[in-house]
């Protein structure tokens, strides 16, 4: 009798080692042990008494010569964003009566004055702006700082892009960097070269990055779901793998604001009906924004410590790929602005806001300043518009009839 039940305990415990040796393995594939206890540990946010301000940002990778394409393939991606995303965000609007906004990370390496002046089109009809991305490898930080230096005051010279600091004069911009590869973060060292971008990076003007989440690339840091500061270590990569958290009554520490988007897990949409999926706040055709992921985004609840009523979402997207537009320019963009507009704008439980990079920071920083109220407020609050961006109106709202048969052409491309 004995024998038998011995027979079967090694047996389960070898079925179990078996699952477990799968788990780690399927966790290691996806490099999820660097984040994984951060947020098995992360606490609930507090509970908050009065409506939730919810500032929503959609920031792109956009990049027009994707896939090393030709002259007129980019094009004709950037004709469509130019007709079709002013037809899908003049049918939406926030509590404070603003469309969507769209945050154009333009690649420096990538820039053509004609695809920039379609772009700043966009933003000066009130429906975004533009910031800086940039793709390099093996750099140097005497090239780097010449890089962001030209890129800086030519966005700003012919495409009215980029705000001067008030107190300084100096042009400051939001970053993402190419290949998610931040402050040398690739274990192999490819896609950047530079320890000490961190400081490169505020020297030069940058008010906040905006790269992360990057999960399931190893670039992905340890600090999840959090806005902070990292301080540069120069002879050390990925220093802002942790940071200290921006809090009400605080102040700048370090040497840059790290802006997180949401990272967990998604069981409801599971790999193979077992392992569940990253939820990483990408939007594309294979991962659309359904409602489920919006209200995950929600619920995750980044905020500035002691403002847990401000909540902050950023998602992100690569904008110009054509087996994405139909979902960042159609239906399913629709469906989800039209699930935050009818859920999260009642005006008791929750107040939408429709936010640029840029007026995220202005509210972050109004927070660390101890301000209360509606936020909406001080989305000028330290940073003012730049230059080639006017207010929205109405009166710059495309024709509704016009808008109705753009919308009705979207997705047969």
């Amino acid at each position: 009798m004995i024998q038998p039940m011995l027979i079967a305990l090694l047996v389960a415990a070898t079925l179990a080692a078996a699952l477990c040796t799968v788990a780690w393995l399927a966790i290691r594939s996806r490099n999820m042990q660097v984040w994984l206890g951060s947020y098995l540990r992360r606490r609930r946010p507090p509970a908050v008494a009065g409506p939730v301000h919810v500032m929503f940002c959609f920031v792109d990778h956009y990049e027009p010569a994707w896939g090393r394409v030709d002259l007129e393939t980019q094009r004709r991606r950037v004709d469509r964003w130019h007709r079709d995303y002013p037809a899908m965000a003049s049918q939406h609007q926030d509590a404070d009566g603003r469309p969507p906004q769209h945050s154009f990370f333009y690649p420096e390496e990538e820039y053509l004055p004609e695809h920039l002046e379609k772009i700043a089109d966009l933003c000066a009809k009130g429906y975004g702006e533009i910031e800086i991305h940039l793709h390099h490898d093996n750099d140097t930080p005497e090239n780097f700082r010449a890089t962001i230096s030209r890129f800086n005051e030519l966005l700003h010279a012919r495409h009215g892009a980029l705000s001067r600091d008030p107190r300084t004069g100096q042009l400051r911009f939001g970053f993402i960097h190419g290949n998610w590869s931040l402050d040398n973060s690739r274990a192999d060292g490819r896609w950047c070269g530079l320890n000490n971008e961190l400081i490169l990076l505020r020297e030069l003007g940058c008010y906040a990055d905006f790269t992360l989440p990057s999960a399931p690339s190893e670039t992905q840091t340890r600090t999840i779901n959090a806005i902070y500061y990292a301080t540069d270590d120069p002879c050390c990569p990925k220093s802002h793998d942790t940071g200290v958290a921006v809090t009400v009554g605080g102040q700048a520490s370090g040497d840059l604001m790290i802006v997180q988007g949401p990272l967990g897990l998604d069981w409801k949409r599971r790999r193979k009906g077992i392992m569940p999926r990253i939820e990483n706040a990408d939007v594309r055709h294979s991962c659309p924004p359904t409602p489920e992921r919006v209200d995950a985004w929600i619920r995750t609840g980044i905020h500035v410590e002691g403002r847990p009523d401000w909540v902050f979402v950023k998602i992100h997207t690569h904008g110009t790929q054509e087996r994405d537009m139909d979902t960042l320019l159609g239906a399913p963009a629709h469906a989800m602005h039209a699930h935050l507009e009818r859920h999260y704008n009642d005006g008791e439980r929750h107040v939408l806001h429709y936010v640029t990079a840029r007026e995220m920071y202005n509210i972050i920083k109004a927070a660390e300043a101890g301000l209360e109220g509606n936020p909406a407020r001080y989305r000028d609050f330290e940073l003012p518009p730049p230059p080639g961006v006017t207010k929205w109106n109405a009166q710059t709202a495309p024709d509704p009839s016009l808008t109705e048969a753009i919308a009705g052409n979207a997705g047969r491309e």
